[in-house]
C-alpha cells in the first residue's frame, strides 16, 4: 500500500540568534509606550497586570528592524516559492508587524484566530522558555474538523489525525506558516518574561505592485 500525503500544510522553523539582542534593544520602547497607552494604564489600575498583552505600534518603518525585516522578507518568497507558487509573478510585501510582550502577573495569551487577507505569518521570539506561553496551531480544514474522530490516548508523536500541534520557542525561534492558518498562544503564568514578534506578508501581483 503506497502512503500518499497530500494538501498537507507547511510550517517552516529555524533557530536565528543573530537577531535576539539587537531586536530586544530595538523592542524595548515598543514594550515600554504599549504599557503606557491610556487603555493599559487604566486597566493596569483598576485590575493590575494581570491578563495584559502589550501590543506595538507598527514596525514596519523603524530601521532597526531594517536587517531583520528583509531577512524574513525573503524567507517568506522562498516558504511560498518552495509551495510551486509562481512567484516570478509576485513581489511580497509586509502588511503589517508588531512586538507584543504579555503580563509579568500572567494571564497573558491569544485566543484562536487568523489573519485576515494575509499569505504568510510569522513569529520571532525574543524572550521565551519551557515555562512560558507557546503558539498553538489548529488543524485548517474544516472537512476534517466536521468529521473528527477521537484520537489514540497513548500517542506521543503527531500523526495526520491530529487538530492541534504546538512548538515550545526558545529566544531566537523563528516561526513561517500560512496565513490561513489558525493559531493562538496558551496561557501564560507570568513565570518568564515572554516577548514575541509577529507579522504578515501578501504576496500582490507584480504589476499592482509598482502602483502601491
Amino acid at each position: 500500500m503506497y502512503i500518499n500525503n497530500y494538501f498537507n500544510t507547511t510550517i517552516w522553523s529555524e533557530q536565528k540568534p543573530e537577531f535576539i539582542k539587537s531586536l530586544t534593544k530595538a523592542s524595548n520602547k515598543y514594550i515600554k509606550a504599549a504599557r503606557n497607552f491610556p487603555e493599559a494604564k487604566a486597566h493596569i489600575k483598576k485590575f493590575g497586570d494581570f491578563g495584559r498583552s502589550y501590543h506595538s505600534t507598527p514596525l514596519t518603518a523603524d530601521n532597526d528592524f531594517l536587517d531583520f525585516r528583509n531577512y524574513i522578507g525573503q524567507k517568506s518568497w522562498e516558504y511560498l516559492d518552495h509551495q510551486g507558487f509562481d512567484m516570478k509573478q509576485y513581489s511580497t510585501m509586509f502588511s503589517e508587524m508588531w512586538v507584543q510582550e504579555f503580563a509579568k502577573k500572567g494571564g497573558g495569551h491569544h485566543s484562536a484566530h487568523i489573519h485576515w487577507n494575509q499569505h504568510v505569518s510569522g513569529f520571532y521570539f525574543l524572550k521565551a522558555n519551557e515555562k512560558t506561553s507557546y503558539p498553538v496551531f489548529h488543524e485548517p480544514r474544516t472537512g476534517a474538523r466536521s468529521t473528527k474522530l477521537k484520537m489514540k490516548t497513548n500517542l506521543k508523536k503527531i500523526l495526520n489525525g491530529n487538530d492541534l500541534v504546538h512548538f515550545k520557542p526558545q529566544p531566537g525561534t523563528l516561526i513561517i506558516f500560512p496565513g490561513y492558518l489558525e493559531h493562538e498562544f496558551s496561557m501564560d503564568y507570568g513565570i518568564e518574561p515572554f516577548r514575541f514578534i509577529h507579522w504578515n506578508i501578501q504576496a500582490v501581483p507584480k504589476e499592482m505592485a509598482k502602483d502601491v
